[in-house]
C-alpha cells in the first residue's frame, strides 16, 4: 500500500503502532494506539462518523487528540497525515544485510504475548506473524517463577493452549506453536513440570536470574539444562543488554561468565540449538561467542524475543549478523518447514 492510498481507522491505529514498536518508541505511545485500536473494533462504523461529525470521538474510552485525528481523517476517505509522516520515516529494512537470510526463515521460534510481559494479545501477534510473511510462529511466554514478567502456572498455560488450538482453526496455512520460554533455575532444571513440557511444540531455556552466579556454578547450571531432553532453545545464552532502557533511565548489564565451549559442546551433542536473539539492546550472544558455537556444530535459531506485534520484525537484525559470520542455512532451525521444526524439538 502506497503512502497515499486511502486506510480503514483500525487498519491505521494498528499500522501506526506497528511501527512505533518497530521504531522501539515508548510503551505509552504505542499503547495509545493500540487502546484506541480496541475501541474502534467494538464501536460501530456509523457511530464513529456520527461521532466525527459532531466532535465527540475523544468521548470515548482510549480515544485522545492524536488518535481522534486518525481517526477522523481515515473515516474522511484521507491517509492519516501522522501515519503518512511514520511511514516516510520508517526504513523498509531495520539494517542493511542479511536479506537472503530474512528471506529463508520460514518462522520465529521467541515471542510474548499479554499473557505474561508482552504488550498485545495472541491474537494481535498471530495477525502481524501473518503479515509478515510467516508460515508459524511459536509462543513462548515466560514460566512461574518469573513473577516480574507475569510467568505462567501450568494451569494458565493449560488454558492457553486450549486458546492457541482455537485461534489455528481459523489461521488458514499459518499455525501458532505451542511453546515457552522457560527459566533456568539455579540447579540447572527448567522451571515447569515435564508433564506440561511434553504438550509443547518447542521450548526455549533461559537464565533470568543470579546473572553474575561464579562462572563455574553458571556452567554447570547451563549445562544441566542443555542436557534436559525437553530443551530445544538455549535463549540469549549470555544475559548481555548493550543498549537498553528501564523507567527511562539506561540499562547495561555485562555478559554472563561460563565456559562457553563447554556449553556449545553440550548444545551440539545433545541437538539443542543456540539462540541469536535479535532484540536491539541484547545482540546476544555475541559474535565471538556465535563462532565459537558454529565451530563447535551447533544450530541456530535466530528469534525476535518481540514483546510487541512491531518487534517481529526485530529478526532483521539477527539475519544480518548470521549472513555476515556465514552460518549456514541449514543449521538456522526456523528456516525449516514447520513439520520438520516439530519433530526435531520432539527429538523423533
Amino acid at each position: 500500500m502506497s503512502h497515499d492510498e486511502p486506510i480503514e481507522p483500525i487498519d491505521a491505529l494498528r499500522r501506526i503502532a506497528f511501527l512505533l514498536e518497530r521504531s522501539r518508541a515508548g510503551t505509552y505511545r504505542v499503547k495509545a494506539f493500540r487502546q484506541a485500536a480496541d475501541t474502534v473494533v467494538g464501536t460501530a462504523r456509523e457511530v464513529l462518523e456520527q461521532r466525527a461529525d459532531n466532535g465527540t470521538l475523544h468521548d470515548l474510552p482510549g480515544i485522545g487528540k492524536s488518535t481522534e485525528a486518525v481517526i477522523r481523517e481515515a473515516l474522511a476517505g484521507d491517509r492519516p497525515a501522522y501515519l503518512t509522516s511514520l511511514e516516510e520515516k520508517s526504513p523498509v529494512r531495520l539494517i542493511e544485510g542479511g536479506e537472503q537470510y530474512r528471506d529463508a526463515l520460514r518462522g520465529d521460534c521467541h515471542s510474548h504475548s499479554d499473557w505474561s510481559d508482552g504488550g498485545s494479545p495472541i491474537p494481535e501477534m498471530v495477525a502481524t506473524a501473518m503479515e509478515l510473511g510467516h508460515e508459524y510462529q511459536v509462543l513462548t511466554d515466560h514460566s512461574p517463577s518469573l513473577r516480574v514478567a507475569n510467568g505462567l502456572s501450568a494451569e494458565r498455560l493449560s488454558k492457553q493452549l486450549a486458546l492457541i488450538d482455537r485461534i489455528n482453526e481459523r489461521t488458514g496455512d499459518f499455525t501458532l506453536l505451542k511453546g515457552i520460554e522457560v527459566d533456568i533455575l539455579d540447579d540447572g532444571t527448567l522451571d515447569q513440570t515435564d508433564a506440561m513440557l511434553d504438550r509443547l511444540d518447542v521450548r526455549v531455556a533461559s537464565v533470568h536470574s543470579k546473572l553474575k552466579m561464579a562462572k563455574s556454578a553458571m556452567t554447570k547450571r547451563m549445562i544441566g539444562a542443555v542436557r534436559n531432553p525437553r530443551t530445544n532453545i538455549l535463549g540469549h545464552c549470555t544475559g548481555r543488554m548493550v543498549d537498553g532502557e528501564r523507567r527511562g533511565k539506561a540499562l547495561r548489564r555485562d555478559q554472563s561468565s561460563f565456559d562457553a565451549e563447554a556449553v556449545f559442546a553440550e548444545c551440539a551433542a545433545h541437538d539443542v540449538a543456540v539462540e541469536i536473539n535479535s532484540r536491539p539492546e541484547r545482540q546476544d550472544p555475541p559474535d565471538d561467542l556465535i563462532v565459537l558455537a558454529l565451530d563447535a556444530g551447533c544450530l541456530f535459531s535466530i528469534d525476535s524475543d518481540a514483546h510487541a506485534p512491531g518487534q517481529l520484525d526485530f529478526v532483521e537484525y539477527g539475519c544480518e549478523r548470521a549472513q555476515r559470520l556465514e552460518i549456514p542455512l541449514e543449521r538456522i532451525v526456523n528456516t525449516w518447514p514447520k513439520q520438520q521444526l516439530i519433530d526435531w524439538a520432539a527429538g523423533s
